[in-house]
């Protein structure tokens, strides 16, 4: 028997209803690609629930559902993904951004010093992918200088798309630049640097299944023990970090532990990690005291 992948199909004349009862996606992915094709909200969704859908929709529902049906993100689908209250452009160039992630932009605004009339303080992002931990930061600190790096001019790209759509000229000055890591710096420093980096490690089973089959890999792992980015980040932050300044970064469910080693042997201060929502140390970091 061809599976359903291959075989599912919306008939055209059919109700909104009849293609929520039907289709074989679980109920949120199933409301998410009939808003998608037929411009509607979710109560739109509901209150047209008997709305017919013509041929042309259901061709297009009937290619997207066998899309997801067949294992591709939905966000790469649709074409784009909440992130921290702002919908972003996904594209198969970038990391779709993720719930826990959010923590880190809390943290990086939490451990912003106090704004300062006569100085302007400054956040670093590395590998920013979409842009979505930066255009974050800048959406919530309007006052701050914002400069987010990706080695990917793909990324890149799409984190100006993002930008532009969310920030506008008189609102926190964005900087993106191409650099693997700091090397298009020169000898700036910043108030945060936040990252969130490959940190899953060679051969993981993880990498060959679900989303992160469809993920750019090198922005999923480091290509060795899960660590390599993180130490290069580490042990390149206190160049760039100003006196008291913080480094934040996002890791591995099991790494914390390694991390927070990692940034004691660097003689960071108040070395700590936070925990996501689902309880797990996400995030770590410390503070940079020159020495």
């Amino acid at each position: 028997m061809p599976a359903i992948s291959d075989t599912f199909a919306i008939p055209a004349g059919s109700s909104i209803a009849a293609v929520l009862k039907q289709a074989p996606l679980n109920p949120l992915e199933n409301r998410i690609l009939l808003m998608h094709v037929l411009g509607l909200t979710r109560i739109q969704l509901i209150t047209q629930d008997e709305r017919l859908i013509d041929a042309l929709q259901a061709q297009q529902l009937s290619s997207l559902f066998r899309r997801r049906l067949l294992g591709e993100p939905i966000a790469y689908i649709v074409g784009q993904r909440e992130f921290y209250g702002l919908q972003l452009e996904v594209t198969p160039d970038v990391l779709i951004p993720r719930p826990e992630t959010e923590l880190l932009v809390d943290l990086a605004l939490q451990h912003l010093p106090a704004a300062d009339a006569g100085n302007t303080l400054s956040v670093l992002d590395l590998g920013t992918g979409s842009g979505a931990i930066a255009i974050a930061i800048a959406h919530g600190r309007p006052d701050l200088k914002v400069t987010a790096l990706d080695v990917s001019s793909a990324a890149l790209t799409v984190a100006s798309r993002n930008a532009a759509r969310h920030l506008t000229p008189d609102q926190t000055r964005l900087q993106l630049l191409q650099s693997n890591w700091y090397s298009a710096l020169a000898d700036q420093q910043f108030d945060v640097i936040v990252a969130n980096p490959p940190y899953i490690v060679a051969g993981d089973s993880h990498l060959t299944q679900g989303d992160l089959r469809f993920e750019p890999q090198d922005a999923l792992t480091d290509h060795a023990d899960g660590l390599s980015a993180l130490r290069s980040i580490i042990d390149g932050a206190g160049c760039h970090l100003k006196d008291g300044g913080w480094l934040l970064m996002e890791h591995g469910y099991d790494q914390a532990s390694a991390v927070r080693a990692l940034l004691q042997a660097q003689q960071f201060d108040a070395v700590q990690s936070w925990t996501d929502i689902a309880a797990i140390e996400r995030v770590s970091g410390g503070r940079h005291k020159t020495r």
